[in-house]
């Protein structure tokens, strides 16, 4: 019967073209909106790393300089207060990290110099976030504390300086230093870039990877946003690290509720003996935010995707009613032909089953459609951001495109529980009389 009635539905849709086309059309618009907006959202806000995400957890501090009343304390760390947090008496895994920009000597000729962009990290970085490897794998702890000149390149640098091949135990020439390569990434690009929120949360992961000490002890070229709220006593590189200027991130990976206060304590603790000293004087209401949280606290989704969020729904409940208003139409125009069927011993409750199947056949037709005009509609959306921030990730996957479908077929069905209902109340005999 279930096939039957599918026919039967596309008899009808042969029957009242115009009005099924636009019923199709009203279903289409709506959802193609929708999706396109949902999609933004399900992938500038979603969770980047779900299987540990609230377990990592970024820190910050009570900064800043409270006679400047509009002063908010910076979302990242000074050198000094994340020395004192890699000297804390935890195994907890942690990493302090930062961007930097250096030029490349590349070992072939045939490629002329270029600059890079960086990131300075500990090994921790690597397991903390998950982060997979093509060849070879991250630099040892020994590395981080004896400063050894070690590097992991991302694949695509790989692929630009070594042609893909396993460049493992190679040396590369990175700011002048020689730098021995011990892994190469495989393809990694959390989005939104959660571990620093603070350099553009949909760029790119950075191409070269090097123990987070070496920043301050070979001075490479920082990159990245700096906040001071106090000039530094100097002009050598030293003087900046003494300085108020928050320049680093830092996470630590707490594993349990007991780990988060022991550890949440600490830093209290620590923040009360710097008032001592004249330090942190803007008290912050959270020193501790997982990955979840530090998203939402730094507004990694735009509020202007969260306005389109809410006219898009709008708009496909506008598209909805319409189709209430068609499918009433069209149903209420065959009730001639239903108070016949029912005079011949159809039941109610068979002809609610039809309509339903042909309102989720109008709903499949309808979504189909949509997601044609979502894949339009996200080509859109990358033409108005060309330019901005790299788009590769920005697109309809398979499962955004079954999501569409299915949210069209049962907006479909639920726009004709109405017109459905008021059919199944028909009196065949007054029908029966006009015949």
């Amino acid at each position: 019967m279930f096939f039957y009635y599918i026919k039967l539905a596309l008899l009808s849709y042969r029957r009242n073209p115009v009005l099924s086309s636009l019923m199709v059309l009203a279903i289409a618009v709506g959802i193609g909106a929708f999706m396109v907006v949902y999609t933004l959202t399900y992938i500038m806000g979603g969770d980047p790393i779900p299987q540990k995400s609230d377990q990592l957890y970024h820190i910050q501090f009570d900064y800043g300089d409270p006679a400047i009343s509009a002063f908010e304390p910076p979302p990242q760390l000074t050198y000094r207060d994340a020395m004192a947090m890699l000297e804390a008496p935890f195994d907890y895994p942690r990493t302090a990290t930062s961007r930097f920009s250096e030029a490349i000597e590349p070992p072939s000729r045939n490629i002329a110099p270029f600059f890079a962009n960086g990131r300075g990290a500990l090994s921790d970085f690597f397991t903390m976030f998950d982060v997979p490897f093509l060849y070879g794998g991250p630099w040892g702890a020994e590395s981080d504390s004896n400063g050894e000149q070690v590097v992991v390149l991302s694949r695509d640098m790989n692929d630009r300086l070594f042609g893909g091949e396993n460049s493992v135990g190679k040396n590369l020439d990175l700011g002048g230093l020689v730098f021995t390569i011990v892994g190469v990434l495989d393809e990694w690009q959390p989005i939104p870039k959660f571990y620093d929120l603070n350099n553009g949360q949909f760029n790119v992961s950075e191409e070269v990877y090097v123990p987070w000490h070496l920043i301050a002890s070979q001075e490479l070229r920082r990159s990245g946003n700096t906040n001071c709220w106090a000039p530094p006593e100097g002009d050598d590189f030293q003087a900046f690290l003494n300085a108020e200027c928050a320049w680093i991130q830092y996470w630590v990976q707490l594993p349990d509720q007991n780990a988060f206060n022991e550890y949440q304590s600490f830093l209290n603790s620590y923040v009360e003996e710097q008032r001592a000293f004249g330090r942190m004087r803007v008290p912050v209401d959270k020193r501790l935010f997982n990955v979840i949280e530090w998203m939402e606290e730094q507004e990694a989704l735009p509020n202007e995707i969260k306005v389109l969020t809410v006219l898009a729904g709008l708009l496909l409940a506008v598209c909805l009613l319409n189709t209430v208003g068609l499918l009433l139409a069209k149903f209420l125009g065959k009730s001639a032909e239903l108070g016949v069927r029912q005079a011949l011993g159809a039941n109610k409750s068979s002809l609610m089953i039809q309509h339903t199947i042909e309102t989720g056949v109008l709903g499949t037709i309808g979504g189909l459609l949509g997601l044609g005009f979502a894949v339009l509609g996200m080509e859109g959306v990358k033409i108005l951001l060309s330019g901005d921030i790299p788009l590769d990730w920005l697109g309809i996957d398979m499962t955004m495109a079954m999501t569409t479908v299915g949210l069209a077929i049962i907006s479909g069905v639920f726009a004709g529980l109405y017109p459905i209902w008021r059919t199944s109340r028909i009196n065949p005999a007054i029908h029966l009389k006009t015949q």
